[in-house]
């Protein structure tokens, strides 16, 4: 086992305080059943006075100092809420890894898939064999890998000895994709892969920096397999939203957003390609930052990719700027982080999320995504509460360039620059505009001049989407994917570098995975339970590295955006985190519909812009699709049906421009307080 106990001991406490009250209890080496002997005493009833459901950072940390709480306490509650709400939330007669169905009011969620305890502590707990922190490693008594509850009595040390913190995030209990490295607990990306050594050697730098600043790593999140549109894995099992368990959760990250969602932590750790940390939080009434591309380090993540982006959910704005605040910044490790130097604020990222007045802030509205001529019955009511939003907007001081009902912000500039700088993609797609071998660049002159020469159909440009979906010939295979684009090899190109990096004796490459790896057989017509395996025969199939349309897409998307912005002087856009609400398990997914998919609106911000979602308030009906081999397209909505769900609003600002977002949805926030916890995951027993 590659560890290096004495830096990992260090960056882990960093306390000589803190390691010299650890150690003793480590070096005696009484193994795993004396770790789990460790005891806590419960504080009296006349001091009993922390509440933990809805617990922000600022709360916990000022219980601790006022000794209302120790860290040793907290996780204990997190853990007996993980107890009684983690469990299994669907239907499986065939095991895990076959047919589900779902369960209304199943009082469960199955978030957490892996929980930072030693061995005899989780079986003393109650806790499934699954939960344990590696399954190659059943003794797991190794002293340089505290679990949580050991770290916490180091924290907990530490702060008798001198009255202060380690760091920022001083007793923040949070939960970790598991698509991110943790050198203690197992990481496969929820696949049920057969590695030699379910731990990978070293924490992904964001855990590292997690760490560093206090924080307990309560456990791995489950997640869609490989960080897929998908809402299982073949490990963890399939995610439910605590709002209503027999719906999705989101996109991949969904089981970090439940987590926060239901009180099982603090705060997680997310990951987003196309929208995956936005649209879980919408859908699990969080917040969820997706950071500037280049802000956050994406070291020790399996499968990155270009557009993939490291952020925080926690239930308030300034909690997941608190965690911005330590995970943010340069890392030699990711090259892409170098753009970042020199452009962090001059103020910590949280001192901009109490802001309750927009006087001077003007916000501009994306109509493109709010035009219901364009979309479906299934749509409507989102759109009517993120306009509701906006006037709460104007009511606090915002300024608001609204194009009007049925037109669009963007449009002016989309027609003026996608020739030029969308170029040979703008060509490829209009090959009657542009014939082979032609001189194409006096029509591209012409259309930069007169932009009314750039076509202007349902099909054509418009922010939702540059490009027709399959201009290229190739199927759309996930909402996270840019349809017009030919990217290639980018996939097997980052997960085969994670592999040889992590260095495993068994798992060594994709077709190791493919061969070794069990999947699960539960397949329908629907993207959220899709085949893993086959996905995985597809990425190894490249044989080359090719990403330059991506790259050209971003720089085309990344120029009309911010000339927009500039020409309108807009501070922030505006639009609701995604349109339809989560769809029950298994149910057909809702078609795309003139560039709006089944899931959120996530095109500007894998563009590399930072965005942020923030609770709207919730539907009172949805409407849901069903399969009809008599509709056209197999499938039709059905309803209104009542139902009470989460919707977000997204705020999307210039790149690096964090600290604007923080001061507009903290204000947003604290003028309409729409977080409200899932009714049937209250307060335990034991638990103020």
């Amino acid at each position: 086992m590659r560890v290096r106990t004495t830096s990992v001991i260090v960056g882990l406490i960093l306390s000589a305080v803190m390691w010299a009250a650890f150690r003793p209890a480590a070096a005696r080496g009484q193994g795993a059943a004396a770790h789990s002997a460790v005891t806590v005493k419960a504080p009296t009833s006349a001091k009993w006075t922390f509440h933990l459901e809805e617990a922000t950072i600022a709360d916990i940390q000022r219980a601790i100092r006022e000794r209302r709480i120790t860290v040793t306490q907290l996780v204990r509650l997190y853990l007996g809420r993980i107890k009684a709400y983690n469990g299994v939330c669907v239907n499986q007669p065939d095991g895990i890894l076959g047919f589900v169905a779902p369960i209304k009011n199943a009082g469960q969620i199955n978030a957490l898939m892996t929980l930072n305890l030693r061995p005899a502590r989780l079986r003393a707990m109650g806790f499934d064999p699954r939960k344990a922190r590696s399954m190659t490693d059943s003794v797991d008594d190794n002293p340089a890998m505290p679990d949580a509850l050991e770290v916490a009595a180091a924290l907990d040390a530490h702060f008798r000895a001198t009255g202060g913190f380690v760091g920022p995030l001083h007793g923040v209990v949070m939960a970790i994709k598991d698509q991110y490295d943790t050198f203690d607990m197992r990481t496969t990306s929820g696949m049920n892969a057969p590695y030699a050594n379910d731990r990978p050697p070293d924490d992904a730098t964001v855990v590292k920096r997690l760490r560093d600043a206090g924080a307990i790593i309560l456990a791995k999140a489950n997640l869609g397999e490989s960080a897929s549109g998908t809402v299982r894995s073949s490990f963890g099992g399939v995610m439910c939203n605590p709002y209503d368990t027999a719906r999705i959760p989101g996109l991949s990250s969904g089981g970090s957003s439940t987590s926060v969602a239901a009180n099982l932590v603090t705060c997680s750790i997310a990951e987003s390609g196309g929208g995956s940390i936005i649209w879980p939080a919408r859908a699990s009434s969080t917040v969820g930052i997706e950071p500037t591309q280049e802000l956050v380090s994406r070291k020790g993540m399996a499968g990155m990719s270009l557009n993939t982006r490291t952020g925080p959910i926690c239930r308030t704005v300034e909690d997941v700027a608190r965690v911005l605040d330590v995970i943010a910044g340069y890392d030699e490790k990711d090259e892409q982080t170098a753009f970042s130097i020199g452009r962090s604020p001059l103020k910590p990222y949280h001192s901009f999320s109490n802001e309750k007045r927009l006087d001077g802030v003007r916000i501009g509205v994306v109509r493109e995504f709010m035009n219901k001529s364009l979309f479906t019955q299934a749509d409507s009511e989102t759109i009517d509460i993120v306009d509701r939003a906006i006037g709460d907007l104007s009511r606090i001081g915002a300024t608001i360039i609204d194009p009007g009902s049925g037109r669009a912000l963007f449009q002016p500039c989309v027609a003026r620059y996608v020739p030029v700088y969308r170029n040979k993609l703008f060509i490829r797609q209009y090959p009657q505009l542009f014939p082979q071998g032609a001189d194409h660049i006096p029509l591209l002159v012409d259309m930069f001049v007169d932009p009314s020469l750039v076509p202007n159909g349902p099909m054509d440009p418009t922010i939702r989407n540059l490009g027709r979906p399959g201009d290229t010939g190739r199927p759309v295979f996930t909402p996270a994917e840019d349809a017009s684009l030919q990217v290639v090899g980018e996939g097997k190109y980052h997960l085969s570098l994670y592999l040889r990096e992590r260095g495993d004796a068994h798992i060594r490459s994709i077709k190791d995975l493919i061969d070794k790896a069990t999947f699960y057989t539960d397949i329908r017509p629907d993207a959220r339970m899709s085949d893993r395996k086959a996905a995985l025969l597809a990425t190894d199939r490249a044989l080359t590295l090719d990403n330059a349309d991506r790259i050209l897409q971003r720089l085309a998307y990344q120029q009309i955006v911010l000339q927009c912005m500039a020409i309108q002087q807009l501070d922030v856009v505006v639009f609701p985190t995604g349109n339809i609400p989560p769809s029950i398990l298994g149910a057909p997914l809702e078609p795309t519909v003139n560039g709006r998919d089944a899931s959120n609106w996530g095109i500007l911000g894998r563009q590399g812009f930072p965005v942020i979602s923030v609770p709207a308030g919730f539907t009172t009906e949805v409407f849901d699709r069903v399969r009809d081999s008599a509709a056209r397209g197999g499938t039709r909505l059905v309803g209104p049906t009542p139902a009470a769900l989460p919707v977000g609003i997204s705020f999307l600002a210039r790149p690096f421009g964090e600290p604007t977002l923080f001061k507009i949805a903290s204000a947003y926030e604290a003028a309409t307080k729409h977080r409200a916890p899932p009714r049937d995951f209250g307060p335990v027993p034991g638990e103020s």
